[in-house]
C-alpha cells in the first residue's frame, strides 16, 4: 500500500501567499498613508521587503505546474492592465508600472527560457539578460532583479531534487537580489521560503486563484480611498 506522506512541520504555498499578501498590504499602507519621517514607516516598509521573493518563488512553482503556459501568462497581463489604473492614480505619471507586469515578464521569459536550455545555453542566458533589461527600461516594480529572482525561483523548483545544496544556493541569491530593498526584510523572506514544506495548502480552485490575482488591484482601490 503506496502512502504519501505530507510535512507535518512548515508553510504551504496557501500559507506563503497570505503572508505575501500581508505583507504587501502593509508596505503600500505605510507607502501612500504614513508620514515616512517615523519608526513604524520604517518598520512597516521593512516588513512589506518579503512580499516580492515569496510571489517570485510561487511564481515560477505555478509556472512549473500550469497546464498551460500562455493562459497563465495573459492572466497575469491582464490583471496588470487592470491593476495600471489604480497604480498609475497613486503613483502618476513616474515612469514606473505595477509589479504584476514584473510577474508576466517574468512567466514570458520562462517560456521561451524552458525550451532554449534544452537547445543551447547561450541562447537562454541572452534572452534572460535581454528580458531583465527590457524590465529596467520599462521601469516594471524590481525591474532586473525582479527577473532574475523568478529565474532563481524556477531553476530552484526544477533542480531542487538533483542538487543537494540548490535550496542554500537559492535563499542565497534571494538575499542578494532583494538586499537592495532592505537587508532585514530580505532576510525575514529568505527565512518564509525557508519553511515552505511543499504542499499546495488550503487555497485551491480557479475561484481562489483568481481571487488572489484579483486582490492586487482591489487593495489599490482601497487605498485610494483612503488618501
Amino acid at each position: 500500500m503506496n502512502m504519501t506522506l505530507k510535512p507535518e512541520f512548515g508553510l504551504s504555498g496557501s500559507a506563503l501567499k497570505i503572508i505575501a499578501m500581508i505583507s504587501m498590504v502593509i508596505d503600500h499602507v505605510a507607502l501612500y498613508l504614513m508620514d515616512d519621517s517615523t519608526v513604524l514607516y520604517e518598520t512597516m516598509r521593512c516588513i512589506g521587503r518579503i512580499a516580492f521573493p515569496v510571489f517570485a518563488f510561487l511564481i515560477a512553482e505555478g509556472f512549473i505546474h500550469s497546464r498551460s503556459m500562455y493562459r497563465y501568462f495573459f492572466t497575469l497581463l491582464g490583471f496588470a492592465v487592470i491593476s495600471e489604473i489604480p497604480w498609475y492614480l497613486l503613483n502618476g505619471a513616474d515612469g514606473t508600472h505595477n509589479v504584476m507586469f514584473t510577474l508576466a515578464l517574468g512567466v514570458a521569459t520562462l517560456m521561451v527560457l524552458d525550451n532554449l536550455q534544452q537547445r543551447s545555453l547561450v541562447l537562454g542566458f541572452l534572452w534572460t539578460v535581454g528580458m531583465a533589461g527590457l524590465a529596467s527600461w520599462l521601469g516594471v516594480d524590481y525591474e532586473w532583479r525582479g527577473i532574475l529572482l523568478i529565474i532563481i525561483s524556477y531553476i530552484y523548483n526544477t533542480y531542487s531534487h538533483s542538487f543537494p545544496y540548490s535550496r542554500g544556493m537559492q535563499l542565497f541569491c534571494t538575499f542578494v537580489f532583494t538586499m537592495h530593498y532592505g537587508a532585514i526584510g530580505a532576510v525575514i523572506g529568505c527565512m518564509v521560503l525557508y519553511l515552505y514544506n511543499g504542499t499546495r495548502g488550503f487555497v485551491q480552485g480557479s475561484i481562489a486563484k483568481y481571487g488572489f490575482y484579483a486582490f492586487y488591484p482591489v487593495h489599490f482601490i482601497l487605498i485610494l480611498q483612503l488618501q
